[in-house]
Formats: C-alpha cells, sequence, structure tokens
C-alpha cells in the first residue's frame, strides 16, 4: 500500500503531490496539463485544467501497480467533487468513517468534505482507470458564473451555499451510460489551442447538468425502475455506437434483438432508458443529425444525402427533416452555401 498525504491548495498542487510519489513529468499547453507517468508505481497520465469560473477538471486514466491511498486534508482546498467512473473502480470514505464505500464502473458520486477534515481516495493496483472528477469551488463558482444554484433541489441548494465548508455531503447515485457516453466524448476532443479547451468547458457543464439531474431524480423518488442489468445496458449502448458508424443500414428490431442477445423488449427498454428514444426513434434522429452534418461539411445535394443515410424517400426525409429542426432540408441547405460562398 503507497499512501499519498494531499495538503494542496488547488487542483494543480494536488497532481504535483502526486507526482513527487508516482513519478512523471507535467506537461503544460493552453492551460492544460497532463502528467505522464511510466514508472515501478504507475503507467498513463492525469490531465488538469482550471478555469476561472472556479471550476477544474481532473481526469484519471492511468494504471496503478500498487494499492494507493489518498489522504486529503479539506483545510485548506475543499471543493465540490462531482465524480464519475469511466473504467475500473475506486473507493472512497471520510476521515470519521470506518467503512470505504466503492465507486463502480458507470456510477456517479458528489462528495464534499467539512472544513478541516480528510477524505481518503483509494485506487486498487493493477486495473485501469479512467475516472472523471469535476471539482467546484463554491465561493468562485458563485460570485465569478452569477449562476441561479436557487433551481438546484434543497440539498445540493445547500451544499452550494456552504461556503464555509461546515457539513459534509456524500452522494452515491445508480450506474449512468448517459455520462459514460459524454464524458466518453470530452476524452476524444481532437480541437487545438483555444478552441479545445471551449469545447471540452461546454462538454463540462453538460457532464454537471447530468450529475444534477441524477441526484434530483432521485430526491424526487423519480428513479427509473428497469428489468435490464448493467452488462445488458452495456450492450445496447455499444449497439446504438454500431448504428451510429453505419446509418445507412437497413435496420429492422428482429435483426437488432438477433444480434444483441436481447429481446426486443430489454431493446426498447434499454434505448429508453439510455436515450429518451424508441429503437426506431434512435435510429430515425442519428440519421437526421448525420444528414445536417452532411449539409454542413459537404457538397452533396439532398437527394444524395438521403440514399446516403438510409432513407428512400426524400419526402418523408424532408417531412421529419423540418419538424426536428424547423426548416427544410433544401432551405437549411441554401442557407449553409450562402454562408461558406465566396465574394466575388
Amino acid at each position: 500500500m503507497t499512501e499519498i498525504n494531499i495538503t494542496a491548495e488547488s487542483t494543480e498542487g494536488t497532481v504535483k503531490q502526486i507526482r513527487n510519489t508516482i513519478g512523471g513529468d507535467i506537461e503544460k499547453r493552453w492551460g492544460e496539463y497532463i502528467l505522464t507517468v511510466d514508472s515501478n508505481l504507475a503507467k498513463g497520465n492525469i490531465r488538469f485544467i482550471t478555469f476561472d469560473w472556479g471550476v477544474s477538471l481532473l481526469e484519471y486514466d492511468i494504471t496503478f501497480f500498487d494499492d494507493i491511498t489518498l489522504i486529503m486534508d479539506a483545510s485548506n482546498y475543499n471543493p465540490i467533487h462531482f465524480t464519475y467512473c469511466l473504467n475500473g473502480h475506486c473507493g472512497h470514505k471520510f476521515g470519521f468513517q470506518k467503512d470505504t464505500k466503492t465507486l463502480e464502473q458507470f456510477q456517479s458520486v458528489i462528495i464534499t468534505s467539512k472544513d478541516g477534515g480528510y477524505n481518503y481516495g483509494y485506487f486498487p493496483k493493477d486495473i485501469k482507470l479512467e475516472i472523471n472528477v469535476i471539482q467546484i469551488i463554491r465561493k468562485e463558482y458563485l460570485r465569478k458564473r452569477l449562476n441561479n444554484v436557487t433551481q438546484l433541489n434543497k440539498k445540493l441548494y445547500e451544499v452550494f451555499l456552504d461556503k464555509d465548508h461546515e457539513n459534509v455531503f456524500t452522494y452515491f447515485g445508480s450506474y449512468d451510460l448517459k455520462m459514460a457516453d459524454v464524458i466518453g466524448k470530452l476524452r476524444k476532443v481532437k480541437q487545438k489551442g483555444m478552441i479545445r479547451i471551449l469545447k471540452i468547458e461546454s462538454m463540462i457543464y453538460q457532464i454537471l447538468s447530468l450529475h444534477i439531474q441524477q441526484h434530483d431524480i432521485a430526491i424526487k423518488g423519480h428513479k427509473v425502475e428497469t428489468s435490464l442489468h448493467k452488462s445488458e445496458l452495456k450492450i445496447v449502448q455499444k449497439l446504438s455506437k454500431d448504428i451510429l458508424k453505419n446509418v445507412s443500414y437497413d435496420y429492422t428490431l428482429d435483426q437488432l434483438a438477433e444480434e444483441s442477445g436481447l429481446t426486443q423488449a430489454k431493446l426498447q427498454e434499454g434505448f429508453k432508458i439510455l436515450y429518451s428514444r424508441t429503437v426506431t426513434e434512435y435510429i430515425r434522429h442519428v440519421r437526421l443529425e448525420v444528414a445536417r452534418e452532411y449539409i454542413n461539411s459537404t457538397e452533396l445535394n439532398v437527394s444524395q444525402i438521403v440514399y446516403t443515410i438510409g432513407f428512400s424517400s426524400r419526402s418523408y426525409f424532408s417531412k421529419i427533416f423540418k419538424e426536428k429542426y424547423n426548416i427544410s432540408p433544401s432551405e437549411y441547405l441554401k442557407t449553409q452555401r450562402e454562408k461558406t460562398a465566396i465574394p466575388m
């Protein structure tokens, strides 16, 4: 067991104290810092970005070769932690607790400590960890962003307004594959420089909203009941990604059920849980999204796009495109082409 004492006053300080134990080098690019390590204690990277609105992103993509315990002193740095485990698992307990709670794959947690208290984070050895942590410093967040936290449910509202850190708070959520999709996209942002940072910042808003929505649903007792296991929801998630990769294929519910090994009822339930759409609605949705992207980025005309995304009727495509985007595909194409036209 390797223990790392964290007494830092920032996310940057936290990562530097971790580096002092596990080794590695920190590289800075446009406000984004990456600790890359390949030592006898760990291999992988830890990324962090600090924004000027009291929020920072901390992402682990790393394998430890010994059990690691982070002993975090909340005297100097005590943000609200919104954590999601994309791969692997980890543990947490407050200093006054005996038992450690496990954060499983695809599960989220919201945690904040009492001023002067201690958080213990546990990372198992020999397991690939992909963990997303969004940290909010309450005073800076409330002052600089003028956020209307009164719209939060009562419990989270009290957490945000506890600027003197007088209370502890913890919420372990259910597993959530919607959040996995967004965090997976966050990790794959390819742009560079300022555009990259701005895109990451916008996606942090989205992830935070998913954390808050999940907590709100749980508080109101509206948790979605499902007969599906986590493994079955993962199958649905993979199937949705396969559909996105090949939107023009003529999918049928029978074929998708046979391919996935799930019943048609479970397929429909899984898509409703993860994407708030039936299988057919999901296919139609991604085809329309791809069609709009083709209009934005290619020289294809409407008829060619209709064929490319798997529709057989141009009139039907035009009808549902206008219903979704409040403009016909022909008008949308004309508008986009006029925007990109080079003036004479």
